[in-house]
This record gives structure tokens, sequence and C-alpha cells, in this order.
């Protein structure tokens, strides 16, 4: 493995720990238990991240193709680095929805640079090994912060900034060539091409949005649920994400092989009927080693659903011009990101954890029935046919 892909890698460890320790635990937890916030107002914040997530990735994917790795992966960063930052003064509502959507800001950068690097063949097999270090990062995150927050709340914030630094650091060791080399390739008709390319995928679409909108409902409400509906001290909640994540982790590389043998269309449907029939299955209030083997099958279920997906995804991204490619569909599927929080948030306030939980459940379901009947003889080798 080259020294800048080993570098981009490490420094994308380290963003999604911070994230996953951010939005799976420590927001919620803090938002609730230390700043007494209602479900509502930690479900803004952390929608607040995906809005300027989302609403700079397009930008963020146009900079990559133009300036180099190591100024646009610095700046976002350094603003992430801030965001954290700024939590320790979080004690009013609007100064705990600012900090989060400051840290959304620098996110976006070092997954797009990752992506740009997958190679054509196999693309199933490498978005694999990608999703292990991504998941490894944000699943250790949520488990790390979780023990040490039954321990001291500054230990863990110091934990989440410290790791916020040390990725900025990094990326001033980013070599300073650009993402891609495209020569000078008008934005209009790259936006051409992509809109052409968004048309050919159109039935992807709502897919695109309902699987972020049914995951982002869950996230301002997993801890609370975690104790409240499941019954659960914050290390069985370790334990529970330990092994969720870590079947996940496993179980890519090899589902991704399978996937590019195969084909995506039946990891998807079982996936994600898999999940949502899990999900369901937790509000009935599961003992404790039932919960554990339901968060097995969510972790199986996660790892057939994510290679297939974006490989499938990924042959849309025209040539030459996958910064901004990925720019715009993760723009797209981060719509869901955006206002699933919020509903969850609201949902939850109003009728609890578990109504978000059953009604994120039977999303997955439709979305499992929806690729069921999805027309895969569109496609050939998980190319557009014209």
């Amino acid at each position: 493995m080259k020294r800048d892909m080993l570098l981009n890698l490490i420094i994308l460890y380290l963003v999604e720990f911070v994230r996953g320790a951010a939005l799976i635990s420590f927001l919620p937890i803090y938002g609730d238990k230390a700043l007494g916030l209602d479900l509502d107002v930690i479900g803004a914040a952390i929608t607040a991240h995906y809005v300027t997530d989302t609403a700079l990735k397009l930008a963020i994917g146009y900079l990559l193709d133009r300036l180099s790795v190591r100024t646009v992966v610095g700046i976002g960063l350094f603003c992430s680095f801030l965001g954290v930052f700024v939590l320790q003064f979080a004690d009013v509502p609007w100064i705990f929805i600012a900090a989060a959507a400051i840290y959304g800001i620098g996110i976006s950068p070092i997954w797009i640079v990752c992506l740009t690097k997958v190679k054509e063949d196999k693309r199933a097999t490498q978005m694999g090994f990608l999703y292990t270090i991504w998941l490894v990062g944000l699943g250790s995150g949520p488990v790390v912060t979780n023990l040490l927050l039954d321990v001291d709340l500054e230990l863990t914030y110091c934990v989440m900034a410290g790791t916020a630094l040390a990725s900025w650091l990094l990326s001033l060791f980013i070599p300073g060539s650009r993402s891609m080399h495209i020569g000078v390739v008008p934005f209009r008709k790259q936006l051409s091409v992509l809109g052409s390319r968004l048309k050919d995928m159109r039935l992807l679409l709502p897919g695109m949005v309902l699987q972020t909108l049914g995951a982002g409902m869950l996230l301002p409400i997993l801890p609370s649920f975690a104790v409240n509906g499941l019954g659960m001290s914050a290390t069985h909640y370790s334990v529970l994400l330990l092994i969720g994540g870590g079947c996940t982790v496993v179980g890519l590389i090899p589902m991704g092989k399978l996937s590019d043998s195969l084909g995506k269309k039946w990891f998807l449907i079982a996936g994600f009927l898999a999940f949502g029939t899990v999900l369901f299955a937790l509000t009935q209030k599961p003992p404790l080693g039932l919960a554990l083997f339901w968060a097995f099958l969510l972790g199986i279920s996660y790892a057939a659903v994510l290679p297939a997906w974006n490989a499938l995804l990924a042959a849309f991204v025209p040539p030459g011009q996958q910064g901004l490619g990925w720019g715009v569909f993760s723009t797209v599927e981060g719509i869901g990101g955006i206002v699933g929080p919020i509903v969850g948030g609201l949902l939850a306030t109003s009728y609890g954890e578990s109504s978000v939980v059953g009604l994120a459940g039977i999303l997955f379901v439709f979305i499992s029935s929806f690729y069921l009947f999805f027309p895969f003889r569109l496609f050939k080798g998980d190319e557009p046919v014209k």
C-alpha cells in the first residue's frame, strides 16, 4: 500500500472515531444527562451536523478536482476540531447545535479522497476494505466513549478533542498534489455529465434518500432506547455496539467478494429485509442475550448491504471526475441524513424511542421490497444500459 494512501486511511479512521463518538454516544448522552436537553434538540444538533456536511460535499468534490488534497482536507479538519472545541461551552441549545454544525464541515473531504482511490475492477471488494476501516473507526468511537462516560465526562471530551486535533495535524503531512488530474474540463460540462448520470440512476434515488433517512432517525435516540427500551447499562450498550460493529467489519470483505461474484440484487434485498425485521424485533423488549443476538444479525445484514450498494453507485461516477461525482452523489444521500435525526428526535419526544425504532424497521422492510421490484435488468454488469 502506498504511503499517502496509508496516511489517508489513518486520518479516515481518526475522523470516523470522533464522528461515531460524537453522534452515537457523546452528543445524545451529554445533551440528555449533562445539559438536560430534549431529544428533539439533540436531533436538531445531529441534523445541523448533516446539513453542513451535506451542503459542502458538492463544493468539496469540486475543490478536490482543482486544489491540493492537503489544502482541502486540512482546512476541513481544522473546522471539525473547532466544532469539538466549542462543545465544552455548549451549555445552551443554540451553542450545542452550532458546535455540531461546525463539526460537520470537515467530515467529507477525507472520505471522498479515499473513494477516488478505489480501482474500477473489483469495486465491491475494495469498497469492503474501505468500509472496514470506516466502520472500525465509527464503531470504536462510541464503544470507547460509553466506557469513558461511566468514568469521567471531562476525560471523554478530552479524548474526542485530542483525536480530532491529531487528525488535523496528520492532514498537514498529506502530499500537496491534486486529488485527480482532469485537465481543463469546464465545470458546466462536468455538471452536464453528472446530470446525465443522475437521470440514468433516477430509479435509485428513492433508495438513496430512504436508507439514510431510516439510519438518521435512529441516531439521536439509540442510547436512550438502549437504557429505557432494553434496560441496558452503558457497558451493555457498548457490548451491543461492539457485537454489531464487529460482525459488520468481519463480514464486509467476504460480502464484497460474494457481491462481485453473484451480483448486487439479492444482497440488497436480504440485507435490508433482515435489518428492518431485527429493528422491529428490538421494540419487543427482548432479554439481554436475545438483544445481543439481534445485534449480531444487524451487523451481518449491514455487511451485506454496504459493499453491494456502494459498488452499484460507483458505476455512475464519471471517469476523471471522481471528486465532483462522489460529492454530488453523497449530497443526494445526505438528504435523508438531514431529515432523519430531527424526525427521530421529534417522534421520540412525542411517542417514545421504541416508536422510532419500529418505524425505522418498517422503512427498511419497505426498502427491501423496493429492490425486490427494482428493474435490475436495466443494468449490465452494474453499468447503466443506454
